[in-house]
């Protein structure tokens, strides 16, 4: 029985996407694909995961360019791959690497070799636990109106004014006496 594995590079127009066998003995095998960052370009990758049988996905990201591809995979890949008969109990899991404990060696970017890297630390158990939940929604702000009143904790500009004004008169008063 195989266990597949997906490694995804996140870029803001693309990703890195290594996927290997982590049952076979010796070395992976890895199958790489490069895929844009559009929704019809997500919801391929997320059909092509299936097609692959993908049963677990790690990606790495340094900015928030991961969140539409983490909410792509949730939606179409993840309750497709648990809900497969004989599935594994850590089928369609997702996890998110920092960018910083996936680090290679210095010089040029990889991004295939950082995929494949990403794999085997899942494996071995070496990446820390970022983030497996939804992002909070933040409420829309709305802009005041025209006619809205500040808040009443906020000091009105007149009160301001009087109360330097008082200052200063003190300070005359004590040191012209």
């Amino acid at each position: 029985m195989s266990y597949r594995i997906a490694g995804i590079d996140v870029h803001k127009k693309m990703l890195a996407v290594a996927v290997a066998d982590v049952e076979v003995d010796g070395d992976f095998q890895f199958e790489r694909q490069k895929v844009g960052t559009t929704p019809i370009e997500l919801r391929r990758l997320a059909d092509w995961l299936g097609e692959h049988e993908v049963d677990e996905v790690v990606m790495e990201s340094t900015a928030q360019y991961w969140r539409p591809v983490w909410e792509t995979l949730e939606q179409h890949w993840r309750q497709r791959r648990r809900s497969c008969d004989g599935a594994p109990p850590l089928a369609g899991t997702l996890h998110l690497a920092q960018a910083q404990s996936n680090r290679g060696p210095g010089g040029r970017k990889r991004d295939f070799p950082d995929a494949e890297r990403l794999v085997k630390r899942l494996i071995a158990q070496e990446l820390p636990a970022v983030c497996c939940r939804r992002w909070p929604t933040a409420k829309p702000i709305r802009p005041p109106s025209r006619h809205s009143r500040p808040p009443a904790c906020a000091p009105r500009p007149s009160s301001c004014a009087m109360s330097s004004r008082r200052v200063r008169r003190y300070i005359r008063c004590t040191v012209g006496c």
